[in-house]
């Protein structure tokens, strides 16, 4: 978990260390420029106008760090240290609702969102999943099996951004049911936000959840058939056990490990996977955020939410790691 992260945390500097540079300096002349402007100090000529500007944004680049390139050794490890302590800087184009321009307070605002969203939608199309996977498992081949395959595959080739645009124009430009943008109209102070925000969440919630169930009943159907063909499955059958209690209740506690892995790893590959979505439906979470920062190029929001979703993914795969050693003996033992 700690190669991963320090590796990301690496390649995203390597990859944005040099233009981090040149817009802190940038910034740094521009905040100068903009003192010198507001004519609160005087200056017997252009020249030593000029003077004072050149002198003031040294310092500035100095005392920020700037005057050594990003790679020195110095600088590297201070940046690595601040990012794991979650001190990821301040914004150059953005601001939390309470008005912060720190990164971390900006971050900590959008994520809620971006878990709630996705978050209920895996939890959504696991259960069904479930319940669809373990009835087409018990009947291998059927015209209904033959449907979920070919659903499927559809919805698997059907980008999620056109699935999403595809519903705003039915539902909210013809139908009118949805907004058309997911941005919830009253401010969180308001005691109805709650009821705003899960309204607006109902129609990119409806699209990842249509775009995802016939692939995870598929999944847990894979999962489940290979279970329901072993020796004692067929044996608690010949016992006059109810077959779908059988496949609910033993086949599919048997075949719970690999499901749990695949059900972790879809959640964390959907927060990364959030841009899209988030960016499509105009939901305020890290997605919509993340894309709006590479869009002016913010690079303390990148770099932060790079880390933050790393740090989800990783910690997912290790609370996974847990959760397969409980449900699985064997795995314990070892």
């Amino acid at each position: 978990m700690l190669i991963v992260v320090f590796v990301t945390l690496v390649l995203t500097l390597a990859l944005l260390g040099s233009t981090t540079d040149k817009i802190l300096t940038e910034a740094v002349k521009n905040d100068q420029i903009n003192i010198v402007n507001q004519g609160k100090l005087k200056f017997q000529s252009l020249d030593e106008r000029q003077h004072y500007i050149n002198s003031q944004i040294q310092i500035n680049i100095k005392a920020l760090g700037l005057n050594e390139p990003w790679y020195s050794p110095t600088r590297f490890v201070n940046t690595i240290l601040k990012l794991a302590v979650l001190d990821l800087g301040q914004s150059h184009f953005f601001t939390s609702d309470s008005g912060s321009s720190s990164v971390r307070d900006i971050i900590l605002e959008k994520l809620p969102r971006t878990i709630l969203l996705f978050t209920s939608s895996t939890l959504i199309i696991t259960i069904i999943g479930l319940f669809i996977g373990g009835r087409l498992a018990g009947r291998p081949s059927s015209a209904w099996d033959r449907l979920n395959s070919f659903l499927a595959v559809s919805s698997s080739s059907f980008p999620s951004w056109w699935v999403g645009m595809l519903m705003i124009f039915i539902f909210a430009f013809v139908y009118h049911i949805f907004p058309a943008r997911s941005t919830p109209l009253l401010p969180p102070s308001d005691p109805y936000y709650i009821f705003d925000l899960l309204y607006c969440m109902t129609l990119p919630l409806i699209t990842i959840v249509l775009v995802g169930f016939s692939s995870w009943a598929y999944i847990v159907r894979y999962f489940l058939a290979g279970v329901l063909r072993e020796d004692f499955i067929l044996a608690k059958t010949a016992m006059g056990i109810p077959k779908r209690k059988v496949v609910y209740s033993h086949g599919l506690r048997n075949a719970a490990p690999p499901i749990i892995t695949a059900i972790a790893l879809s959640l964390a590959a959907s927060f990364a996977g959030s841009i899209i979505i988030e960016a499509v439906f105009d939901w305020p979470g890290m997605g919509k955020l993340y894309y709006d920062a590479i869009g002016v190029m913010d690079v303390p929001v990148i770099i932060g939410i790079t880390y933050v979703f790393t740090l989800i993914f990783v910690v997912t795969i290790f609370v996974t790691d847990l959760i397969y050693a409980y449900l699985d003996p064997r795995v314990k033992v070892a």
